[in-house]
C-alpha cells in the first residue's frame, strides 16, 4: 500500500521521533492522517486477531516517552507495548541503556476496557522502574511472563491508582503489522507487530 510505503519512508531516520525535525513532524503526520483515512479494519477492537501482541514503537509525539532519552546517562532503547486481549491488559515496556551494567527498564502495566468500535479506557495499575540484570529482564515476553506470575521485582515496583491514573487511546489503522493510536494528551503512536 502506498499510503503505508510513505509513512514508513517519512518515519525513517527519526529515531521513534527523538531526531525529526519540525518540517518531518508535519510530513509524518500527514502521512498518518491520510492513512488513517484508508484503515482496512473498520472496528478495530473488535479484531482481537489483530490487536493481540507484542507491538514495537517506530514512532510517538508522546513527550513523557521520548523524555527518557533525556535523563542524565541514558540513551532510550526499543519501546514495547504488550496487549493481551484476553485479559484485557496491557504491557508498555520502555528499555533504557546507559553505563555499563546499570541497563534499565520503565514498565507500566494497564487494564483497558473498550467503550466504541475504536477507542479504549486505559487505567494504569503497576509501575516498575529497575535494571535489567535484576528484574532478570531478557525479553518483553519473559518479562510479561513472570509479572503475570505475580512476581514481586527486585525494583521500584509500585501498585498505581488506577482512578487516577488513567487515559484512553483511539485506535485510528491497524493491519497484519502496524498500528496507528491517538492518545488523550493528543500524542500519536506509531507501532509494528513483533
Amino acid at each position: 500500500m502506498l499510503g503505508k510505503a510513505n509513512l514508513m519512508d517519512a518515519i525513517a531516520g527519526t529515531n521513534r521521533g527523538l531526531l525529526a525535525s519540525e518540517a518531518q513532524k508535519q510530513a509524518i503526520l500527514a502521512a498518518i492522517a491520510n492513512l488513517e483515512d484508508f484503515n482496512p479494519t473498520a472496528r478495530p477492537l473488535d479484531a482481537g486477531d489483530l490487536l493481540n501482541g507484542d507491538w514495537r514503537l517506530i514512532y510517538t509525539t508522546s513527550k513523557a516517552l521520548l523524555n527518557l532519552d533525556r535523563l542524565p546517562l541514558c540513551k532510550l532503547g526499543q519501546i514495547y507495548q504488550c496487549i493481551r486481549v484476553s485479559t484485557g491488559t496491557i504491557y508498555n515496556i520502555a528499555e533504557i541503556y546507559g553505563l555499563p551494567y546499570l541497563e534499565g527498564l520503565v514498565s507500566v502495566v494497564a487494564k483497558f476496557e473498550p467503550v466504541s468500535e475504536r477507542r479504549v479506557q486505559v487505567k494504569f495499575e503497576r509501575s516498575i522502574l529497575g535494571l535489567k540484570r535484576l528484574i532478570n529482564y531478557s525479553s518483553p515476553a519473559g518479562f510479561i511472563q513472570q509479572i503475570e506470575a505475580a512476581k514481586k521485582f527486585t525494583a521500584i515496583d509500585t501498585p498505581l491508582n488506577s482512578e487516577q491514573q488513567q487515559g484512553w487511546l483511539d485506535i485510528t489503522y491497524i493491519d497484519n503489522d502496524l498500528r496507528i493510536g491517538r492518545g488523550n494528551e493528543g500524542s500519536v503512536f506509531v507501532l509494528s507487530k513483533t
